[in-house]
């Protein structure tokens, strides 16, 4: 079998901020690894562990300190502020806890709004956004105000919203924090189906062992480093285990 392409590739990075009081902390420790195309790869950490940080450096919504990222190939940390803009809006698809939903717009208008960005005509915007809306089954709620849907069909919506520029790639930073159980198990669900059917990359950020288990591979990061990265565990205690290791 032929392998896949690289979508990310991290290369040594780097992250330093400036603290208000003086000085400086250092949150990410020479991250290095790639993400294929077609994979489901969970970014796993406690809090505080750098997994965000990774995930916005991914995203293009922050820069390293050092290190180099390539994303598609391009290397992300030579572009200026207007070029990354472009390769969030045509490369990356973003599905976040909270949702980020415009609450005074329809949800067909909140799906259909990254494509306004791309200069589509509104009759291909609405088109595609009705697309989209049928993928996730919410096409009879179109008219409706984020605020009149549960947890569980908002988070669809941000998905059918990140789903409608045609992203490779999404990236989706702790998606059922705000969900209960069941709903967060079919939002997962619904994940794994994009990836399998429609062999789109996705990288999911959480905590908890029981998310990263719906992916193929698990990146765990502790204190800003890697321990481990592999094939899905059978248990949390080599995670944990790799962790231990880390603080020796």
């Amino acid at each position: 079998m032929a392998t896949q392409p690289a979508i990310i590739t991290l290369k040594k990075i780097n992250k330093i901020f400036p603290l208000e009081i003086g000085g400086e902390q250092q949150v990410l420790f020479d991250i290095s690894f790639v993400v294929n195309s077609g994979e489901f790869v969970a970014i796993m950490g406690p809090s505080g562990s750098g997994k965000s940080t990774c995930m916005n450096i991914i995203g293009a919504l922050d820069s390293a300190t050092s290190g180099v990222y390539e994303l598609y190939g391009k290397d992300i940390t030579t572009m200026t502020p207007d070029e990354l803009a472009t390769v969030r809006n045509e490369y990356i698809g973003f599905v976040f806890q909270n949702f980020n939903l415009l609450p005074k717009r329809n949800i067909l208008d909140n799906v259909q709004l990254p494509l306004m960005y791309r200069g589509m005509s509104p009759d291909d915007r609405i088109r595609r956004a009705h697309e989209m809306l049928d993928l996730v089954g919410l096409r009879k709620f179109e008219s409706y105000l984020p605020t009149q849907l549960s947890g569980g069909m908002k988070q669809r919506v941000a998905i059918a919203r990140a789903l409608s520029g045609n992203p490779k790639l999404i990236l989706a930073d702790e998606p059922t924090g705000s969900l209960d159980s069941k709903m967060g198990n079919e939002i997962l669900k619904f994940f794994k189906k994009l990836n399998s059917d429609m062999g789109i990359t996705i990288v999911i950020i959480t905590h908890e062992f029981e998310i990263a288990q719906y992916a193929h591979r698990v990146i765990h990061i502790y204190d800003g480093r890697i321990t481990y990265d592999g094939p899905i565990p059978k248990s949390e205690t080599v995670l944990l285990k790799s962790q231990k290791e880390h603080k020796k």
